[in-house]
């Protein structure tokens, strides 16, 4: 069993029903990461899905939780006891409501935003401090409408954005493989706003 060097967990719902949710856009991103990167084909482990593959010489595993989102740190946690992965070497893509759509925020640690998958790891594998890397997906003005917002696709104007969101971060994961977390958000913005 080689090494993994490094856990990068989309969150996402699993079924074709939520396939194009806006809560979706981790899973969304890694499998344009693992796709670009010529990953491994999906295995199912973990309680989700799993590919492994290679990036600036750090083997890479990306898992996508297939417990829905609230019950992610099961996945998550599994994982990361089969291979003794130390949690600041998790790095988790998820849905931001705080962050317009197309923007991208790495951040180490710190509070959770209320989001059920985020609460889910930090309950499951032992603290907040792991990476968020943040894609934002806009607010829809009021907290009594954000359940049905997360849970729809993206309207028509902004699948080319979500679409460059993925292109963008698969085509520089490997700054995030290097722990070069700001030129990865620098290159990403300067990518979607080509």
């Amino acid at each position: 069993m080689s090494t993994i060097g490094q856990l990068w967990v989309g969150l996402g719902n699993p079924g074709a029903k939520h396939a194009l949710d806006r809560h979706n856009i981790g899973f969304m991103v890694v499998d344009a990461i693992a796709d670009d990167h010529g990953f491994s084909a999906a295995q199912a482990k973990f309680s989700g899905l799993v590919r492994t593959g290679t990036i600036e010489g750090q083997k890479i595993l990306i898992l996508k939780p297939t417990t829905f989102m609230n019950k992610s740190g099961v996945a998550v946690q599994k994982a990361m006891a089969f291979y003794k992965i130390p949690l600041d070497r998790v790095s988790v893509f998820h849905d931001e409501l705080d962050l317009a759509p197309g923007k991208v925020r790495v951040k180490m640690g710190g509070g959770l935003a209320g989001h059920n998958g985020l609460k889910s790891i930090n309950q499951m594998c032992g603290g907040p401090d792991f990476q968020r890397i943040r894609l934002g997906i806009g607010h829809p003005g009021h907290k009594d409408r954000v359940s049905g917002y997360v849970l729809s696709g993206f309207a028509k104007d902004e699948i080319d954005m979500r679409d460059d969101l993925c292109n963008g971060i698969a085509r520089y994961a490997n700054h995030l493989a290097k722990d070069d977390p700001e030129l990865f958000q620098t290159r990403v913005a300067e990518y979607i706003v080509k």
